[in-house]
């Protein structure tokens, strides 16, 4: 009898040593499982200045390895928006990245009066910090003015910071703000007579040798040559005429027409700063981007990684010839170029179906209001001082004063509340009193006041945009809203910063390891982007993030 019960307890210890090796076999696998089912890494590209026509006006022209790859391997967001107001870069670029809106992450416009220092900030300018790589100001820059992380910043978390987050753009806040507070690095392009990568200490005290040798190369050199369109002008159908009145340009230039001997211009146009306005801006910015993943080994390993890559050109080509111009047209065809370059890289190096790319834009831009209006279409520019001084007037017989408006800015009156008190004025009777003075005004659409955003749950339309730009203790207390394609600008190019579908309209994109194949024209918002990639990754969400996962776009 004994000896049955030695069997049989010998029986159960092995089969337990069995089981419990099964198990860390299987929990095993598990993990790798996972971890495999991971891209390495993820590419977040933003094309600024991107309205989503481009993708289709410009398509007979694209090749078969960049938005057409994307499009045809990937899934493509048709009805994509921006869902607040207003459409600036260093909004746009935070809202992707962070999964919410200005309201909460804080970024409200690219620069914005702060109410506690009295002065207006820059959304990246940090003064406790340092240039890294470049003698002049142009590197004293951080993140610390956003108020969320990121999806990169939780990815970094989660990986328990073994993850990399390397961010880029010609644009400082291109390339600080996607990248996030726990970033290894973000570089930007200090152009003028230096021509360089650069940085700043919130990241490292010395540039990496990678980046060394890239800015001791003649890589931004190389581009001071002659653009010219990159197919003959008379097939660029799809654009206006190359020579006409809505058109910038180059100083030392007559006429805003191609070619443009960039070598022979860049003297007048501030050295290296004439690349930005070219598109090969963005070609520098594929070039440093390829770098940058040589340099920094991304994509490796099975611990994700996150590269950031805002291309800036596109923007300062559409501000300087507008959207309807052959150089926008051109600068397209070419990005579509260097698309198909880095993905190309991107296969070889690190792996094909072994990354994930999604990409979108910042915001994107009015047709030039002078041209809108030579083929009758409303549009037209504000006479920003007519309507400061018939607003001094108000306040001067009103009040007895104007010093109760401490600031105007952004389309938006910040009181002085000190003044309030000192007259002994009611604020909320006193904003009520400025909007229905303000609506009065010739090109101005809707006025509200901050107690209506701070009270008030909108649902639809400008005012839900407006409130989901309406950060409450860094907006204003009186909004103004312009009439539709109606700008504060040259009668020359585009700009941008509405709530209205030219700005909101902008593509997104994704492609790559566990994205499904599709397109759908419901509607997605900015905000979807972070967590729909923080669920691919299976990793915390933005911890403001108020976007929902596009599951559809999963597979």
């Amino acid at each position: 009898m004994k000896y049955i019960y030695i069997i049989i307890i010998s029986t159960l210890l092995s089969f337990s040593c069995y089981s419990q090796e099964v198990m860390l076999t299987s929990s095993k696998n598990t993990t790798e499982l996972v971890e495999n089912s991971k891209p390495k890494l993820i590419i977040g590209i933003v094309v600024d200045q991107m309205r989503y026509d481009y993708l289709t006006r410009f398509a007979s022209k694209f090749g078969e390895g960049g938005f057409k790859r994307m499009i045809r391997e990937g899934f493509n967001c048709k009805n994509n928006h921006f869902n607040y107001v207003p459409t600036y870069t260093g909004p746009g670029h935070a809202s992707v990245f962070t999964g919410t809106t200005p309201k909460y992450h804080g970024v409200i416009s690219n620069n914005w009066y702060d109410k506690e220092i009295k002065a207006t900030v820059y959304c990246a300018g940090d003064d406790s910090v340092a240039s890294v790589g470049s003698t002049s100001e142009a590197g004293k820059m951080s993140p610390h003015r956003m108020l969320t992380s990121t999806f990169s910043d939780e990815n970094r978390l989660f990986t328990q910071m073994r993850g990399k987050t390397i961010g880029i753009a010609i644009k400082d806040r291109g390339a600080i703000l996607p990248a996030g507070h726990t970033a290894n690095a973000a570089y930007w392009f200090n152009g003028k007579d230096e021509g360089n990568w650069i940085t700043s200490t919130f990241y490292m005290t010395s540039l990496p040798s990678w980046v060394k040798d890239f800015n001791s190369s003649d890589a931004a050199q190389s581009y001071f040559k002659t653009w010219n369109t990159l197919y003959d002008i008379s097939t660029y159908t799809e654009s206006g005429a190359d020579e006409n009145k809505f058109e910038g340009g180059f100083s030392g230039k007559d006429k805003a027409t191609f070619p443009y001997e960039l070598d022979k211009l860049k003297d007048k146009n501030k050295g290296f700063d004439i690349l930005k306005a070219t598109p090969f801006g963005n070609s520098l910015t594929t070039d440093f981007a390829i770098a940058a993943i040589k340099g920094e080994d991304l994509g490796k390993d099975a611990i994700t990684d996150v590269l950031t890559v805002s291309y800036s050109s596109t923007d300062y080509v559409g501000h300087n010839f507008g959207v309807n111009s052959k150089e926008v047209e051109d600068t397209y065809i070419r990005l579509d170029k260097d698309l198909e370059r880095f993905f190309k890289y991107l296969d070889s190096n690190i792996g094909e179906g072994e990354y994930t790319v999604f990409l979108t834009a910042d915001h994107g831009a009015v047709n030039v209001p002078a041209y809108l209006q030579s083929v009758k279409i409303p549009a037209g520019y504000l006479n920003r001082d007519s309507r400061k001084e018939k607003f001094q007037k108000f306040l001067k017989d009103t009040y007895g004063t104007t010093d109760i408006v401490e600031k105007v800015s952004n389309n938006q009156v910040f009181l002085n509340k000190l003044k309030l008190q000192e007259l002994g004025l009611n604020l909320h009777e006193v904003e009520q009193a400025l909007v229905d003075e303000q609506i009065s005004y010739k090109n101005i659409a809707k006025v509200y006041t901050a107690t209506t955003m701070n009270s008030t749950q909108f649902t639809s339309g400008i005012e839900m945009l407006l409130q989901n730009g309406f950060n409450q203790k860094r907006s204003g207390d009186v909004i103004v809203v312009d009439d539709i394609a109606h700008i504060s600008y040259s009668r020359t190019g585009s700009t941008h910063g509405s709530g209205l579908n030219y700005d909101t309209h902008v593509p997104l994109l994704f492609f790559g390891k566990g994205i499904q194949h599709g397109e759908t024209y419901n509607k997605t918002v900015i905000p979807d982007i972070a967590p729909t990639i923080s669920a691919l990754l299976g990793i915390s969400f933005p911890n403001g993030s108020t976007g929902n996962i596009l599951g559809f776009v999963i597979d």
